[in-house]
């Protein structure tokens, strides 16, 4: 996974970890941003319906090894999982290809993302930092909401508290191009779907709640049986935009069965793991390949220089 070759999207990925570090504070050998999370490991199978869509060799097989890793929001790997600030909850899911060979899918429980690029972003977060309860309205977030609307629906979108990490969908952010052995090509975007559908949890209940009830609640669930979700693919029409993240495709596009992933058990040195794997946001993989969407690079090369300060310490 080599950082890109654009010294602007490094500079730019180092300029948002430090700001992750102002906010968060640091925490040598845990991620800038979805610190708390829990690996588990299950199998993927693919449906016939998927070819129809790429010859990807984890859709050719019958069935391909998966590492799984559910998180929580911010980079703090010991936020209570009953506050707020926690979600939206991610899902990083890696098809084990081989020894070394793998891709990934990287996604988290809020469908879209607040901004266009990597430079808007960083200005969302250094106007969160700087409006803070003893700042004068109107705040710099009020001024980066009044000009950015897809943050502000981002933020004010529902974000409610799951019954498990196991009844809630999962979005991928960006959009990727799909080839089948046919050559046809096609934009779509993941959706992981739980098998026992979204169960949700009243807000009333969360102040009551243990603070890794979450994290602990999925290891037990496993431990008893198999945890399913179906990926689905939605599939863009011509000429829906498939560059920018922040713009949702009609609900009535198409979605194709990818196939289920099965989770079946937790990573036994969970902590020493989650601090190797790095998760890699671009497929490099034959039959899926990133789209124009500029968060692609800028993601990669984020989880990339996390990954190795992750690894390097103590």
């Amino acid at each position: 996974m080599p950082l890109p070759q654009d010294e602007r999207i490094v500079a730019l990925a180092n300029d948002l970890l430090q700001q992750f570090d102002r906010m968060f504070g640091l925490h040598p050998g845990f991620r800038a941003a979805h610190a708390k999370g829990q690996l588990l490991t299950g199998t993927f199978t693919p449906s016939q319906e998927a070819k129809s869509l790429t010859n990807a060799p984890h859709i050719m097989r019958a069935s391909t090894p998966v590492t799984v890793r559910f998180s929580n929001s911010t980079g703090i790997p010991a936020i209570p999982d009953n506050i707020p600030d926690a979600n939206p909850r991610g899902l990083a899911i890696r098809f084990n290809l081989a020894e070394h060979v793998h891709t990934d899918i990287v996604s988290h429980s809020t469908d879209g993302f607040p901004t266009r690029d990597g430079k808007q972003f960083l200005e969302f977060l250094e106007a969160a930092v700087a409006s803070g309860p003893d700042v004068p309205s109107p705040k710099p977030i009020e001024k980066f909401f009044g000009s950015h609307p897809a943050a502000l629906a981002f933020v004010q979108a529902p974000k409610p508290f799951p019954v498990s990490l196991a009844t809630q969908t999962y979005y991928a952010v960006t959009a990727y191009e799909f080839t089948n052995a046919a050559g046809e090509k096609r934009f779509g975007r993941y959706r992981i779907v739980p098998e026992l559908g979204n169960q949700y949890l009243p807000d009333n209940a969360m102040a009551g709640l243990a603070p890794d009830y979450h994290f602990t609640e999925i290891v037990e669930r496993v431990g008893k049986g198999p945890v399913r979700f179906k990926i689905l693919v939605q599939v863009a029409a011509p000429g829906d935009v498939s560059d920018d993240a922040t713009i949702h495709w009609p609900e009535d596009r198409k979605l194709i069965d990818f196939g289920t992933i099965e989770i079946t058990k937790p990573v036994a040195d969970n902590l020493p793991e989650q601090k190797w794997i790095i998760f890699d946001p671009i497929p490099r993989v034959e039959g899926i390949e990133a789209s124009a969407d500029p968060l692609l690079e800028l993601r990669a090369a984020i989880y990339l220089l996390s990954g190795r300060r992750r690894r390097a310490a103590n």
